[in-house]
């Protein structure tokens, strides 16, 4: 499917790898432009790559190519299937970058809410052998590096997440973090806050995580925890907390003064480092 919108933005579904769409949204002109993979929310089992499509098309009105990722999720794939083919997107949006009018050095991984959680974990594993199972047929040699990270709203430690379900008898929430975690040691293990604490070698690329200060399932604790994290291990991570804001709010009120600047912040971001 290929479709024009009023600002001549070209919409397209494609198959990056069988069985999984991504829709591409590319502005008009040659480019280069910079360019993201976008991540959805859903905490980790619902939702698609249309999400955050309003977002999208704005990003692409504003000269931000957009790749928006399906990925595998729980019945058919626990932790780590959906990190696999979020991977092998990045490795092949970047092996077609130039025909999608962007540099493939320069792609940027962005996401919210879980998806925010799963774009930190890409960007700083891009190597391990789990999430980078699937060779990219016909480009070999091309990694899941990226330029950038920016994670929304992100569930930056899962089992600071679930526990907060678990003391709020949240049966829902609860459901979906054992559907795709299974257990409290596989939350750990894939908490970016507490891989950094591990001091395990990972990738630290220029970042930015951004949250309200009022978010119910993300203490500002902890994203300050994976700030400093990020800082000692060496990379540049920005963290906004808008005040009053709770999960999702850009998404849920995308009107307001705090999410009109989240998104002149995050197009400036992309901007500058894409």
């Amino acid at each position: 499917m290929s479709t024009t919108l009023d600002a001549d933005i070209r919409v397209e579904d494609i198959e990056y790898r069988p069985g999984l769409l991504a829709r591409l949204y590319r502005p008009p002109g040659d480019g280069p432009f910079p360019a993201i993979v976008e991540v959805h929310g859903g905490a980790w089992v619902n939702s698609d790559r249309l999400n955050n499509a309003p977002l999208a098309e704005t990003l692409a009105a504003e000269g931000i190519v957009t790749l928006s990722l399906d990925f595998r999720m729980p019945p058919d794939a626990a932790y780590p299937g959906s990190l696999q083919d979020i991977n092998y997107g990045v490795r092949w949006f970047k092996s077609r970058a130039q025909q999608f009018g962007a540099r493939a050095e320069r792609v940027g991984l962005f996401g919210t809410s879980s998806g925010g959680h799963q774009v930190l974990l890409a960007a700083m594993r891009p190597f391990d052998p789990r999430y980078a199972a699937h060779p990219l047929p016909g480009a070999p040699d091309v990694d899941a590096r990226v330029a950038f990270v920016i994670s929304a709203w992100g569930v930056l430690c899962p089992l600071v997440r679930y526990r907060i379900a678990k003391d709020a008898g949240n049966a829902a929430m609860l459901d979906s973090h054992h559907r795709f975690w299974g257990d409290e040691a596989a939350m750990a293990e894939g908490s970016p806050p507490l891989i950094l604490e591990r001091g395990e070698a990972v990738e630290t690329p220029p970042a930015w995580v951004f949250q309200g200060d009022a978010d119910e399932w993300v203490p500002n604790a902890v994203a300050e925890r994976l700030a400093a994290g990020w800082r000692k291990a060496g990379g540049d991570m920005e963290l906004t907390l808008f005040p009053g804001e709770k999960h999702t709010f850009m998404r849920n009120h995308p009107n307001t003064p705090n999410s009109q600047r989240a998104l002149a912040m995050l197009q400036a971001f992309i901007k500058r480092h894409g």
